[in-house]
């Protein structure tokens, strides 16, 4: 039992550690970006056939640079554990959605249209469903873990550390953890839910991952030089030593 509590009490100084060395602005963004991409997920931004994409991947490849950058300066680990956290801050959020969804008064755009029935389309909007926060939550967690390690198995197996080697990692571990995010997210709401065949899981969720990997591809390049910066200006050197310690300790 004292391994154990050692053990969560040694986590949890890794995670606030690995949090005051990440710059504040990263975390803002990838939070927010999971927040959301969940949240617009509830439009459609092409439905035609069997191509369907909705305005949640306008977020989602933000998520996903932010990952890659992190994962490049602190590790698979560090990233997975903050993937966690966004996870679990979404998940609070969309509680409180779901409650005040349910508080009594009507949303401003009522009073423009003065229907009902706007009002009841914003509290379900939301308030979301529970399947599909639950489609959400297990598509973005799992494919954060795939990316995570993708990446850093690339990248150890990489010998170059510049700008063709950051792309290599981020762009094969993106597109392939893109195509599980939209692979779960399309089984769990879509397929059990709405009905879709296993050609529309498919094809959609490739679709995707190609958008979004485009996404990111057009932004690359900013997330290397922040990488760059970071590594010229030791910035997280915190979370390196205490990581160190840690293994000297165990050893």
């Amino acid at each position: 039992m004292k391994k154990i509590g050692q053990f969560f009490r040694d986590e949890c100084t890794d995670m606030k550690i690995l949090l005051r060395s990440i710059p504040s602005l990263t975390i803002t963004f990838f939070v927010l970006s999971v927040v959301c991409a969940n949240l617009m997920a509830n439009k459609e931004l092409i439905n035609y056939k069997f191509v369907a994409l909705d305005c949640g991947f306008v977020f989602s490849w933000i998520m996903f640079l932010c990952m890659d950058i992190i994962c490049k300066r602190w590790g698979a680990k560090a990233c997975i554990k903050v993937s966690l956290m966004a996870l679990l801050v979404n998940l609070g959020v969309c509680g409180i959605f779901a409650i005040l969804a349910k508080a009594p008064g009507m949303w401003g755009e009522f009073y423009t249209e003065e229907n009902l029935a706007v009002n009841t389309a914003l509290n379900n909007t939301f308030g979301g469903s529970w399947y599909v926060v639950l489609g959400s939550g297990l598509a973005f967690i799992t494919s954060s873990i795939v990316n995570a390690l993708l990446n850093s198995t690339i990248g150890k197996a990489l010998k170059s550390d510049g700008f063709a080697a950051f792309a290599l990692r981020s762009y094969v571990s993106t597109i392939i953890a893109q195509l599980v995010d939209n692979f779960v997210f399309a089984t769990v709401v879509s397929k059990i839910f709405f009905g879709w065949t296993w050609t529309q899981v498919f094809v959609c969720s490739a679709i995707g991952a190609v958008c979004e990997l485009l996404c990111e591809v057009l932004f690359s390049g900013i997330g290397y030089r922040i990488v760059k910066e970071w590594e010229a200006e030791n910035v997280g050197e915190a979370y390196f030593t205490f990581s160190k310690s840690k293994k000297r300790i165990a050893s």
